[in-house]
């Protein structure tokens, strides 16, 4: 069971811009989307939480989910 859930900016298209999500019953506000890009069936974010952690969002088109990753940066 995936126990991510992702709330996104929808305009034209579904997940143009993830604004924050839940994540191990923890609930992240997205302060910025560092970089954003597309490859085929998916889409992927880079983005800081206000918290200033940093995670890797991804959207897989087909199977409608969504996947995460947290990016640790050495000090």
């Amino acid at each position: 069971m995936n126990n991510l859930k992702v709330e996104c900016y929808s305009g034209y298209t579904y997940a143009e811009r993830p604004r924050s999500f839940q994540w191990q019953g923890v609930e992240y506000e997205v302060a910025e989307v560092e970089r954003a890009w597309q490859e085929p069936g998916e889409r992927h974010f880079r983005v800081r939480t206000t918290g200033n952690k940093r995670f890797h969002l991804c959207y897989n088109e087909a199977g409608k989910e969504w996947s995460l990753t947290e990016l640790v940066y050495p000090r």
